[in-house]
């Protein structure tokens, strides 16, 4: 679970109880844009009270290569941070950003996968703190280094070839706009379209006009085609992790696998579907790991 309660969301109200009550937090300031320079100056600027700033490209990720735009982190650097960030075995860590979610979900898979699972994302945001009239501050905290152990491969993920399989039992679901799915644009990545067989379902129909999460009946039901799961029993696919090269075998709930162009907007849809009560498996090198290799096929269209 990702805390006592299995939520992965936290909203305002409760978040500022816990801080009020002077409860043993850790936040994570998360704030991120595609292609843009890191938002520090943001941070310091004005963040919540208490937090620490956290680099989506050099905190939780490897720099871009074969394995795609955004790599698992090294575990090694990766607990670096989470020491810096004064996270121990048992503390509980929010995260956060100013936009829908999407860079505090990453934080919030990528701390699971390192096998810390007390880690929620506030709902709706900065943007929904300030709207609360919650405070913020610009004094950056000083923190005790914390003493977690980074575990990797805490959580599945799923190799190229175990994406292809779930996609040929329409079991993948690519998160991108529909524009990139359908091959019609692509600002970020060489090559247009997407993995043959895949199911475009955009992460950002996951949330409301306010940038919050639908209730989770709302989000089961969005996902409703896909979780009825094929015929068969068992489903068996090699969702290797970074510690180990063995297979894992479903049971009848079947998992459904997520992909975007770099592995962060598909932790957006892996949230979801934890929020939904249905189990997801993401592929962190995503769509821009798998025109890495020319012989992988490329669909186009609906």
């Amino acid at each position: 679970m990702t805390t006592e309660s299995g939520r992965a969301l936290i909203d305002v109200d409760e978040l500022a109880e816990l801080l009020r009550a002077g409860a043993d937090l850790v936040l994570l300031d998360v704030r991120w844009q595609v292609g843009k320079p890191p938002l520090y100056q943001d941070y310091l600027a004005a963040h919540i009270p208490g937090s620490r700033w956290c680099d989506l490209d050099v905190d939780l990720a490897d720099p871009p290569g074969s394995a795609g735009r955004h790599p698992l982190p090294d575990p090694a650097r990766l607990q670096q941070a989470v020491r810096r960030w004064g996270i121990g075995p048992r503390s509980r860590v929010v995260a956060y950003d100013a936009d829908i979610g999407m860079a505090a979900a990453r934080a919030w898979w990528v701390l699971r996968w390192a096998g810390l699972p007390r880690v929620q994302v506030l709902d709706g945001g900065l943007a929904a703190w300030l709207a609360a009239g919650q405070p913020v501050q610009a004094a950056v905290p000083e923190v005790t280094p914390g003493d977690a152990v980074v575990r990797p491969g805490s959580l599945p993920v799923l190799t190229a070839a175990d994406a292809m399989a779930l996609a040929s039992r329409g079991r993948l679901i690519d998160v991108r706009a529909a524009e990139r799915f359908r091959g019609e644009q692509e600002p970020i990545d060489p090559v247009a379209g997407h993995i043959p067989g895949a199911l475009n379902l955009p992460t950002t129909g996951n949330v409301d006009d306010a940038g919050r999460f639908l209730p989770p009946e709302a989000l089961r039901q969005r996902f409703a085609e896909l979780v009825t799961g094929p015929d068969e029993a068992d489903i068996t696919v090699d969702m290797a992790d970074t510690s180990a090269d063995e297979s894992v075998t479903t049971d009848a709930e079947h998992p459904v696998g997520v992909y975007c162009g770099s592995g962060v907007t598909a932790a957006h849809a892996a949230l979801a579907l934890h929020e939904a009560g249905l189990p997801a498996v993401l592929y962190p090198g995503s769509w821009s790991e798998w025109i890495t290799d020319p012989a992988r096929p490329v669909a186009t269209g609906p």
